[in-house]
């Protein structure tokens, strides 16, 4: 797939929508934003990171949902066509060298087939989540930033007759 050329200006990124056997998808609470004076409103999101030049949408997408929650009995449903963009807010700081205007990301639904005893947010040693659970789909656009908001909408658009199939069939 040939890609428009302002797309190189946004960082490649895969989202995982995690979805449970009830259709509940999986959240994580941001580390480092639940205390003083900076606490933020917003920090719930789905597992989410960039794609390594050597990988495909389903290797990072297993890799990232690794490291973040240490999750692995998955099984891949769907996988969003095109890309989802958002851009960073004036004065966003990244980690990154290179100055992105923001990430175009690819999203996974994935069916979580484990046992909950298999999420281990120490998985990886840079801790993205010091908590999770699993909530209702259609609610993860309220519990973004607001800056990611229009791409988690989305989301919830493009998977919700997943997560509805898999409540309707627990």
């Amino acid at each position: 797939m040939i890609e428009p050329d302002y797309l190189e200006e946004y960082r490649p990124n895969v989202g995982i929508c995690l979805l449970s056997r009830q259709g509940k998808v999986w959240v994580g609470r941001r580390s480092g934003l639940t205390s003083g004076a900076d606490k933020q409103p917003h920090i719930w999101q789905m597992p989410q990171g960039g794609i390594d030049s050597d990988e495909d949408i389903d290797a990072a997408a297993r890799r990232e949902l690794y490291e973040e929650t240490g999750a692995k009995s998955v099984r891949i449903l769907a996988i969003t066509p095109g890309w989802l963009v958002y851009e960073f807010p004036e004065g966003y700081r990244k980690k990154k060298k290179r100055k992105w205007l923001g990430q175009r990301q690819k999203w996974v639904a994935m069916l979580f087939e484990g046992d909950e005893r298999e999420i281990d947010l120490d998985a990886h040693n840079e801790k993205e989540f010091d908590d999770w659970r699993w909530t209702d789909l259609n609610k993860t656009p309220e519990l973004i930033i607001p800056f990611k908001r229009g791409v988690y909408e989305e989301v919830v658009t493009a998977f919700n007759p997943l997560a509805a199939y898999l409540r309707k069939t627990a």
